[in-house]
Protein backbone atom coordinates (compact mmCIF):
# COMPACT_ATOMS: atom_id res chain seq x y z
CA UNK A 1 0.00 0.00 0.00
CA UNK A 2 1.80 3.09 -1.18
CA UNK A 3 1.10 6.54 0.87
CA UNK A 4 -0.86 9.16 -0.71
CA UNK A 5 1.52 12.20 -0.89
CA UNK A 6 0.88 15.63 -1.77
CA UNK A 7 4.30 16.46 -3.79
CA UNK A 8 3.88 20.18 -4.56
CA UNK A 9 1.84 22.96 -2.84
CA UNK A 10 2.16 26.35 -4.20
CA UNK A 11 0.54 30.10 -2.71
CA UNK A 12 0.97 33.82 -2.68
CA UNK A 13 0.98 36.10 0.45
CA UNK A 14 -1.68 38.36 -0.82
CA UNK A 15 -4.71 38.93 -3.84
CA UNK A 16 -4.82 41.50 -6.11
CA UNK A 17 -7.70 43.38 -6.85
CA UNK A 18 -8.71 46.23 -9.49
CA UNK A 19 -9.77 49.31 -7.77
CA UNK A 20 -11.86 50.29 -10.61
CA UNK A 21 -14.70 49.56 -13.08
CA UNK A 22 -14.00 45.62 -12.67
CA UNK A 23 -15.12 45.45 -8.90
CA UNK A 24 -18.07 47.21 -8.03
CA UNK A 25 -20.34 44.80 -8.52
CA UNK A 26 -18.73 42.75 -5.41
CA UNK A 27 -21.37 41.44 -2.67
CA UNK A 28 -24.70 42.21 -5.27
CA UNK A 29 -25.52 42.46 -8.71
CA UNK A 30 -26.64 46.10 -10.07
CA UNK A 31 -30.37 46.97 -10.60
CA UNK A 32 -31.74 45.60 -14.15
CA UNK A 33 -34.93 47.74 -13.61
CA UNK A 34 -36.43 48.28 -17.04
CA UNK A 35 -37.41 51.86 -16.17
CA UNK A 36 -34.83 53.40 -16.34
CA UNK A 37 -31.75 53.99 -18.85
CA UNK A 38 -28.60 52.51 -17.40
CA UNK A 39 -25.78 54.39 -16.10
CA UNK A 40 -23.09 52.40 -17.56
CA UNK A 41 -22.88 48.13 -18.48
CA UNK A 42 -24.32 47.50 -15.19
CA UNK A 43 -26.13 50.70 -14.07
CA UNK A 44 -23.40 51.10 -11.64
CA UNK A 45 -20.87 53.28 -13.09
CA UNK A 46 -21.39 56.32 -11.03
CA UNK A 47 -20.90 53.65 -8.56
CA UNK A 48 -17.20 52.55 -9.66
CA UNK A 49 -16.31 56.58 -10.74
CA UNK A 50 -16.94 57.64 -7.15
CA UNK A 51 -14.91 54.63 -5.52
CA UNK A 52 -12.16 55.67 -8.26
CA UNK A 53 -11.93 59.33 -6.75
CA UNK A 54 -11.76 58.08 -3.05
CA UNK A 55 -8.85 55.69 -3.97
CA UNK A 56 -6.97 57.98 -6.14
CA UNK A 57 -5.46 61.16 -4.68
CA UNK A 58 -4.44 62.92 -6.96
CA UNK A 59 -7.67 62.56 -9.32
CA UNK A 60 -9.96 63.29 -6.31
CA UNK A 61 -7.78 66.59 -5.59
CA UNK A 62 -8.45 67.81 -9.35
CA UNK A 63 -12.01 66.87 -8.80
CA UNK A 64 -12.90 68.73 -5.83
CA UNK A 65 -10.13 71.92 -6.63
CA UNK A 66 -11.93 72.40 -9.96
CA UNK A 67 -15.41 72.14 -8.16
CA UNK A 68 -14.27 74.51 -5.71
CA UNK A 69 -12.99 77.29 -8.77
CA UNK A 70 -16.20 76.87 -10.51
CA UNK A 71 -18.40 77.19 -7.43
CA UNK A 72 -16.71 80.46 -6.71
CA UNK A 73 -16.53 82.68 -3.74
CA UNK A 74 -20.11 84.07 -3.67
CA UNK A 75 -22.28 85.73 -6.06
CA UNK A 76 -22.86 89.62 -7.43
CA UNK A 77 -25.93 91.15 -9.28
CA UNK A 78 -26.72 94.81 -9.66
CA UNK A 79 -27.93 97.24 -6.31
CA UNK A 80 -31.28 97.52 -7.89
CA UNK A 81 -32.46 93.76 -8.25
CA UNK A 82 -35.96 92.77 -6.75
CA UNK A 83 -34.90 91.63 -2.46
CA UNK A 84 -36.25 88.09 -4.23
CA UNK A 85 -32.63 87.71 -5.61
CA UNK A 86 -31.05 88.27 -2.45
CA UNK A 87 -33.06 86.15 -0.64
CA UNK A 88 -32.58 83.16 -2.79
CA UNK A 89 -28.60 83.59 -2.52
CA UNK A 90 -28.83 83.48 0.73
CA UNK A 91 -31.30 80.62 1.26
CA UNK A 92 -31.61 78.80 -1.54
CA UNK A 93 -34.36 76.08 -0.45
CA UNK A 94 -35.74 74.83 2.77
CA UNK A 95 -32.69 72.70 4.37
CA UNK A 96 -31.02 76.14 4.36
CA UNK A 97 -28.63 76.13 1.86
CA UNK A 98 -26.84 78.82 0.09
CA UNK A 99 -27.05 78.98 -3.53
CA UNK A 100 -23.70 78.33 -3.13
CA UNK A 101 -23.58 75.41 -1.44
CA UNK A 102 -26.16 74.04 -4.00
CA UNK A 103 -23.70 74.78 -6.94
CA UNK A 104 -20.85 73.72 -4.99
CA UNK A 105 -22.37 70.49 -5.27
CA UNK A 106 -23.67 70.47 -8.49
CA UNK A 107 -20.14 71.41 -9.65
CA UNK A 108 -18.63 68.85 -7.61
CA UNK A 109 -21.02 66.20 -9.36
CA UNK A 110 -20.21 67.32 -12.72
CA UNK A 111 -16.52 67.30 -12.54
CA UNK A 112 -16.62 63.55 -10.96
CA UNK A 113 -19.68 61.78 -12.91
CA UNK A 114 -20.07 64.49 -15.86
CA UNK A 115 -23.81 64.49 -14.55
CA UNK A 116 -25.60 66.82 -11.73
CA UNK A 117 -29.15 66.82 -10.64
CA UNK A 118 -31.22 69.93 -9.44
CA UNK A 119 -34.69 70.04 -7.81
CA UNK A 120 -36.77 73.01 -8.86
CA UNK A 121 -40.02 73.81 -6.04
CA UNK A 122 -42.16 75.72 -6.83
CA UNK A 123 -46.75 75.56 -5.83
CA UNK A 124 -49.52 76.81 -8.28
CA UNK A 125 -49.27 80.55 -7.64
CA UNK A 126 -45.36 80.39 -8.35
CA UNK A 127 -44.94 82.38 -4.91
CA UNK A 128 -41.39 80.95 -4.39
CA UNK A 129 -38.57 78.95 -5.79
CA UNK A 130 -36.75 76.53 -3.63
CA UNK A 131 -33.88 74.79 -5.69
CA UNK A 132 -32.22 71.65 -4.17
CA UNK A 133 -28.93 69.66 -5.25
CA UNK A 134 -29.62 65.89 -5.66
CA UNK A 135 -26.65 63.26 -5.25
CA UNK A 136 -26.21 62.28 -9.29
CA UNK A 137 -25.30 58.50 -7.80
CA UNK A 138 -29.20 57.98 -6.95
CA UNK A 139 -30.71 59.33 -10.26
CA UNK A 140 -31.28 57.62 -13.46
CA UNK A 141 -33.56 58.63 -16.94
CA UNK A 142 -36.43 57.09 -17.09
CA UNK A 143 -37.25 54.96 -20.12
CA UNK A 144 -39.38 58.03 -21.31
CA UNK A 145 -36.64 60.45 -21.57
CA UNK A 146 -38.84 62.84 -19.60
CA UNK A 147 -38.42 61.80 -15.87
CA UNK A 148 -35.77 61.26 -13.93
CA UNK A 149 -36.08 58.32 -11.27
CA UNK A 150 -34.29 58.26 -7.89
CA UNK A 151 -33.35 55.61 -5.60
CA UNK A 152 -31.20 55.09 -2.79
CA UNK A 153 -29.69 52.04 -3.93
CA UNK A 154 -29.31 50.69 -7.12
CA UNK A 155 -27.80 47.98 -6.86
CA UNK A 156 -30.85 46.68 -4.83
CA UNK A 157 -33.75 48.51 -6.38
CA UNK A 158 -37.44 48.38 -5.44
CA UNK A 159 -40.59 50.29 -7.27
CA UNK A 160 -41.86 51.00 -3.67
CA UNK A 161 -38.19 52.95 -2.52
CA UNK A 162 -38.53 54.92 -5.94
CA UNK A 163 -39.25 58.52 -6.41
CA UNK A 164 -40.11 59.96 -10.11
CA UNK A 165 -39.47 63.19 -11.39
CA UNK A 166 -40.26 65.26 -14.90
CA UNK A 167 -37.41 66.96 -15.94
CA UNK A 168 -37.75 71.03 -16.54
CA UNK A 169 -39.96 72.59 -17.85
CA UNK A 170 -42.34 69.83 -16.54
CA UNK A 171 -43.96 69.77 -13.17
CA UNK A 172 -45.74 67.40 -11.41
CA UNK A 173 -48.18 68.04 -8.52
CA UNK A 174 -46.84 66.36 -5.04
CA UNK A 175 -48.66 64.80 -2.19
CA UNK A 176 -47.64 68.12 -0.17
CA UNK A 177 -49.55 70.59 -2.97
CA UNK A 178 -46.08 71.55 -4.34
CA UNK A 179 -45.20 71.17 -8.08
CA UNK A 180 -41.62 69.80 -8.29
CA UNK A 181 -38.80 69.29 -11.42
CA UNK A 182 -35.93 68.02 -11.58
CA UNK A 183 -33.13 70.20 -13.77
CA UNK A 184 -30.08 67.56 -15.55
CA UNK A 185 -27.06 68.52 -16.08
CA UNK A 186 -24.74 66.40 -18.44
CA UNK A 187 -21.51 67.13 -20.37
CA UNK A 188 -21.81 66.54 -23.82
CA UNK A 189 -20.00 63.32 -25.40
CA UNK A 190 -21.04 62.17 -28.65
CA UNK A 191 -22.84 58.83 -29.02
CA UNK A 192 -24.22 59.54 -25.24
CA UNK A 193 -27.79 60.66 -25.42
CA UNK A 194 -29.40 60.15 -22.21
CA UNK A 195 -25.90 60.76 -20.26
CA UNK A 196 -23.13 62.73 -19.93
CA UNK A 197 -19.56 61.69 -19.46
CA UNK A 198 -16.93 63.00 -17.27
CA UNK A 199 -14.54 65.31 -18.91
CA UNK A 200 -11.65 62.96 -17.85
CA UNK A 201 -13.12 59.98 -19.33
CA UNK A 202 -9.71 59.28 -21.09
CA UNK A 203 -7.58 59.08 -18.07
CA UNK A 204 -9.47 56.29 -16.38
CA UNK A 205 -6.50 53.62 -16.83
CA UNK A 206 -4.02 56.23 -15.67
CA UNK A 207 -5.94 57.11 -12.39
CA UNK A 208 -5.69 53.68 -11.74
CA UNK A 209 -1.78 53.52 -12.39
CA UNK A 210 -1.80 56.48 -9.98
CA UNK A 211 -3.53 54.27 -7.47
CA UNK A 212 -1.62 50.86 -7.81
CA UNK A 213 1.54 52.96 -7.65
CA UNK A 214 0.36 54.44 -4.29
CA UNK A 215 -0.13 51.00 -3.33
CA UNK A 216 2.91 49.68 -3.95
CA UNK A 217 4.73 52.31 -1.56
CA UNK A 218 1.87 51.61 1.06
CA UNK A 219 2.49 47.85 1.03
CA UNK A 220 6.37 48.67 0.80
CA UNK A 221 6.19 50.17 4.04
CA UNK A 222 3.57 47.46 5.68
CA UNK A 223 6.45 45.20 4.68
CA UNK A 224 9.05 46.54 6.37
CA UNK A 225 10.78 47.06 2.64
CA UNK A 226 11.44 43.65 2.90
CA UNK A 227 11.91 41.66 -0.27
CA UNK A 228 9.64 39.78 -2.14
CA UNK A 229 10.46 35.90 -3.16
CA UNK A 230 9.96 32.34 -3.09
CA UNK A 231 10.26 30.19 0.29
CA UNK A 232 10.71 26.77 -0.39
CA UNK A 233 9.49 24.34 2.65
CA UNK A 234 10.49 20.91 2.87
CA UNK A 235 7.53 18.68 4.59
CA UNK A 236 5.65 15.90 3.46
CA UNK A 237 1.94 15.71 3.85
CA UNK A 238 -0.96 13.75 3.42
CA UNK A 239 -3.58 15.77 2.76
CA UNK A 240 -4.80 19.48 0.88
CA UNK A 241 -5.61 20.42 4.28
CA UNK A 242 -2.30 19.79 5.90
CA UNK A 243 -0.82 21.66 3.32
CA UNK A 244 -2.52 24.58 3.93
CA UNK A 245 -1.84 24.78 7.36
CA UNK A 246 1.78 24.05 7.23
CA UNK A 247 1.47 27.43 4.61
CA UNK A 248 -0.51 28.96 7.11
CA UNK A 249 1.78 28.88 10.13
CA UNK A 250 5.08 30.03 7.65
CA UNK A 251 3.26 32.94 6.71
CA UNK A 252 2.60 33.50 10.18
CA UNK A 253 6.32 33.01 11.67
CA UNK A 254 8.12 34.46 8.53
CA UNK A 255 9.68 37.65 9.55
CA UNK A 256 6.46 39.40 10.43
CA UNK A 257 4.62 40.83 7.57
CA UNK A 258 6.79 39.40 4.28
CA UNK A 259 6.71 41.23 0.79
CA UNK A 260 4.98 39.32 -1.69
CA UNK A 261 6.18 35.81 -1.05
CA UNK A 262 5.55 32.36 -3.27
CA UNK A 263 4.92 29.63 -1.33
CA UNK A 264 6.36 26.32 -2.13
CA UNK A 265 6.03 22.90 -0.44
CA UNK A 266 7.65 19.85 -1.52
CA UNK A 267 8.59 16.38 -1.00
CA UNK A 268 10.45 15.45 2.44
CA UNK A 269 14.51 15.15 1.48
CA UNK A 270 17.56 14.29 3.39
CA UNK A 271 18.04 17.32 5.90
CA UNK A 272 15.87 20.46 5.91
CA UNK A 273 16.59 22.26 2.90
CA UNK A 274 13.95 24.65 3.54
CA UNK A 275 15.02 28.55 2.45
CA UNK A 276 13.99 31.65 0.88
CA UNK A 277 15.42 32.65 -2.47
CA UNK A 278 14.58 36.68 -2.69
CA UNK A 279 13.59 38.53 -5.89
CA UNK A 280 15.40 41.42 -6.20
CA UNK A 281 13.59 44.56 -7.90
CA UNK A 282 16.23 47.47 -8.94
CA UNK A 283 12.89 49.39 -11.24
CA UNK A 284 11.99 52.00 -8.12
CA UNK A 285 13.22 54.63 -10.31
CA UNK A 286 10.84 53.10 -12.97
CA UNK A 287 7.92 53.44 -10.00
CA UNK A 288 8.47 56.39 -9.49
CA UNK A 289 8.43 57.66 -13.04
CA UNK A 290 5.65 56.07 -13.74
CA UNK A 291 3.53 57.53 -10.84
CA UNK A 292 4.61 61.30 -12.08
CA UNK A 293 3.52 60.33 -15.59
CA UNK A 294 -0.02 58.88 -14.39
CA UNK A 295 -0.46 62.07 -12.75
CA UNK A 296 0.60 64.30 -15.19
CA UNK A 297 -1.80 62.78 -17.39
CA UNK A 298 -4.74 62.92 -14.68
CA UNK A 299 -4.04 66.31 -14.76
CA UNK A 300 -4.31 67.00 -18.82
CA UNK A 301 -7.19 64.40 -18.99
CA UNK A 302 -9.22 66.65 -16.50
CA UNK A 303 -8.59 69.95 -18.57
CA UNK A 304 -7.19 71.61 -15.52
CA UNK A 305 -3.82 72.69 -14.47
CA UNK A 306 -1.26 71.03 -11.69
CA UNK A 307 -0.46 74.57 -9.64
CA UNK A 308 -4.45 75.03 -8.94
CA UNK A 309 -4.72 71.75 -7.25
CA UNK A 310 -1.50 71.65 -5.56
CA UNK A 311 0.71 69.36 -7.85
CA UNK A 312 4.08 71.37 -7.94
CA UNK A 313 6.52 71.42 -11.11
CA UNK A 314 10.06 70.04 -10.89
CA UNK A 315 10.83 73.83 -10.49
CA UNK A 316 8.26 74.40 -7.54
CA UNK A 317 5.99 76.45 -6.82
CA UNK A 318 5.31 80.12 -8.68
CA UNK A 319 2.81 82.86 -7.36
CA UNK A 320 3.14 84.00 -11.41
CA UNK A 321 2.89 80.85 -12.32
CA UNK A 322 0.11 80.60 -10.20
CA UNK A 323 -1.78 83.33 -11.45
CA UNK A 324 -0.95 83.03 -15.02
CA UNK A 325 -2.48 78.96 -14.85
CA UNK A 326 -5.62 80.59 -12.73
CA UNK A 327 -6.25 83.33 -15.68
CA UNK A 328 -6.00 80.37 -18.09
CA UNK A 329 -8.20 78.23 -16.20
CA UNK A 330 -10.70 81.06 -15.35
CA UNK A 331 -11.33 81.57 -19.44
CA UNK A 332 -11.27 78.10 -20.48
CA UNK A 333 -12.79 76.17 -18.01
CA UNK A 334 -14.40 78.08 -14.60
CA UNK A 335 -16.45 80.67 -16.48
CA UNK A 336 -17.87 78.17 -19.21
CA UNK A 337 -18.96 76.19 -16.70
CA UNK A 338 -20.04 78.61 -14.50
CA UNK A 339 -22.73 79.66 -16.99
CA UNK A 340 -23.94 76.19 -17.97
CA UNK A 341 -24.74 75.81 -14.05
CA UNK A 342 -26.23 79.68 -13.79
CA UNK A 343 -28.33 79.19 -17.15
CA UNK A 344 -31.02 77.06 -15.72
CA UNK A 345 -31.17 79.05 -12.28
CA UNK A 346 -31.41 82.36 -14.59
CA UNK A 347 -34.29 80.75 -16.01
CA UNK A 348 -36.38 79.67 -13.45
CA UNK A 349 -35.98 82.56 -11.32
CA UNK A 350 -37.10 84.39 -14.29
CA UNK A 351 -39.76 82.29 -15.43
CA UNK A 352 -41.47 81.48 -12.06
CA UNK A 353 -40.79 84.39 -9.84
CA UNK A 354 -40.80 87.07 -13.16
CA UNK A 355 -38.00 88.26 -12.30
CA UNK A 356 -35.00 89.52 -14.12
CA UNK A 357 -31.90 87.79 -13.01
CA UNK A 358 -29.64 88.85 -15.81
CA UNK A 359 -27.17 90.61 -13.58
CA UNK A 360 -26.78 87.22 -11.21
CA UNK A 361 -23.10 86.19 -11.49
CA UNK A 362 -20.48 84.12 -9.80
CA UNK A 363 -17.94 86.18 -8.30
CA UNK A 364 -14.40 84.57 -9.03
CA UNK A 365 -11.26 85.47 -7.27
CA UNK A 366 -7.50 84.11 -7.53
CA UNK A 367 -5.79 82.06 -5.08
CA UNK A 368 -3.07 84.01 -4.51
CA UNK A 369 -0.97 87.26 -5.97
CA UNK A 370 2.46 88.14 -6.77
CA UNK A 371 2.60 90.86 -4.53
CA UNK A 372 0.31 93.53 -3.23
CA UNK A 373 -1.42 95.75 -5.78
CA UNK A 374 -0.31 98.60 -4.33
CA UNK A 375 3.41 97.33 -5.07
CA UNK A 376 5.36 97.85 -8.20
CA UNK A 377 8.48 96.20 -9.36
CA UNK A 378 8.42 94.75 -5.88
CA UNK A 379 8.25 97.25 -3.49
CA UNK A 380 5.77 100.22 -2.76
CA UNK A 381 5.99 103.31 -4.39
CA UNK A 382 6.33 106.66 -2.15
CA UNK A 383 3.24 107.92 -3.80
CA UNK A 384 1.09 105.42 -2.55
CA UNK A 385 2.99 105.15 0.62
CA UNK A 386 0.65 107.56 2.88
CA UNK A 387 -2.24 106.21 0.92
CA UNK A 388 -4.82 103.56 2.62
CA UNK A 389 -7.52 102.07 1.56
CA UNK A 390 -9.99 99.99 3.16
CA UNK A 391 -9.90 96.93 0.61
CA UNK A 392 -9.77 96.29 -2.87
CA UNK A 393 -11.91 94.77 -5.60
CA UNK A 394 -11.83 94.04 -9.32
CA UNK A 395 -15.41 93.93 -10.06
CA UNK A 396 -16.96 97.37 -9.40
CA UNK A 397 -20.57 95.87 -8.31
CA UNK A 398 -19.12 95.24 -4.88
CA UNK A 399 -16.90 97.98 -5.04
CA UNK A 400 -17.13 100.67 -2.12
CA UNK A 401 -15.90 104.26 -1.35
CA UNK A 402 -12.29 104.39 -0.13
CA UNK A 403 -11.52 100.53 -1.69
CA UNK A 404 -8.94 100.45 -5.08
CA UNK A 405 -10.58 98.82 -8.15
CA UNK A 406 -8.02 97.40 -10.56
CA UNK A 407 -8.92 97.20 -13.69
CA UNK A 408 -7.74 93.79 -15.53
CA UNK A 409 -8.02 92.16 -18.83
CA UNK A 410 -10.25 88.61 -18.48
CA UNK A 411 -13.55 88.00 -19.43
CA UNK A 412 -14.06 91.11 -19.28
CA UNK A 413 -12.06 93.99 -19.72
CA UNK A 414 -11.82 96.70 -16.62
CA UNK A 415 -11.43 99.59 -18.49
CA UNK A 416 -14.73 99.56 -19.54
CA UNK A 417 -16.13 100.09 -16.07
CA UNK A 418 -13.03 103.02 -14.96
CA UNK A 419 -15.82 105.45 -15.05
CA UNK A 420 -18.19 103.63 -12.69
CA UNK A 421 -15.67 102.94 -10.11
CA UNK A 422 -14.62 106.66 -10.00
CA UNK A 423 -18.58 107.47 -9.56
CA UNK A 424 -18.46 105.28 -6.68
CA UNK A 425 -15.41 107.38 -5.07
CA UNK A 426 -12.99 104.21 -5.70
CA UNK A 427 -9.06 104.61 -6.02
CA UNK A 428 -8.85 103.08 -9.50
CA UNK A 429 -5.47 101.46 -10.83
CA UNK A 430 -4.64 100.14 -14.11
CA UNK A 431 -3.40 96.53 -14.30
CA UNK A 432 -1.83 97.17 -11.06
CA UNK A 433 0.62 99.65 -12.73
CA UNK A 434 -0.26 103.16 -12.38
CA UNK A 435 -2.49 104.98 -10.07
CA UNK A 436 -5.11 107.05 -12.02
CA UNK A 437 -7.09 108.27 -9.53
CA UNK A 438 -7.13 108.22 -5.40
CA UNK A 439 -10.26 108.44 -2.76
CA UNK A 440 -11.08 111.80 -1.31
Amino acid sequence: MTEKRVATRITTTDNRTEPLLGSVAAGGTASTSDRVWRWGDNNALPTALSLMARRSAAHRRIINDKADYIAGKGFAYDDGCNPIIASLVNRANGEGDSLRGVIARLAYDIALLGNAFMEVVTDANRSFLSLYHHDASTCRVARDSQHIVMHHNWSSFTATDAKTLPLYPLFEEQEDGTLRSMIHYKEYEPMFAHYGVATYVAGLDVAAIAWKTDRWNISRIDNSFQLSGVMMLDSAVDSEEEADRIVRIAEEKFAGRPGQVLFVLRDHSDGDNSRFIPVGSNNEGDWSKLHDQATSDIVIAHSWFRSLSGLDYSAGFSAERILHEYEVALNTVILAEQEELLAPVKQCIREILAVDASSLEIVNRPPTRSKPIYMVGGKIEEKYAGITFSGANIDTRQLKPKQLFVALQGARDGHDFIGMAMEKGAAVMDKAEELLETPI
